[in-house]
């Protein structure tokens, strides 16, 4: 029962990231969308807002769209 209990505080906790330079509004829009984050505006600069693994794979799909526009601008 404690590992339970555990894993859904876990899971409730909600986490911040920096959103890296370079990163488009189309971007944005989509991972906010896709990965049910908030965008928040702080002292700092933006963040996005929401849950560990949501997070996770926003990283991912935030890098995944750098290096294809990277391997566009190559081409040129």
């Amino acid at each position: 029962m404690g590992e339970e209990l555990g894993e859904r505080i876990e899971e409730e906790m909600m986490y911040e990231m920096r959103i890296p330079a370079g990163i488009t509004e189309r971007i944005m829009a989509e991972v906010i969308t896709k990965f049910d984050l908030e965008l928040k505006n702080t002292d700092d600069g933006p963040l996005l807002y929401g849950k560990k693994e949501n997070l996770e794979n926003a990283q991912d799909h935030i890098v995944k769209a750098i290096n294809k526009r990277l391997k566009e601008l190559e081409k040129r």
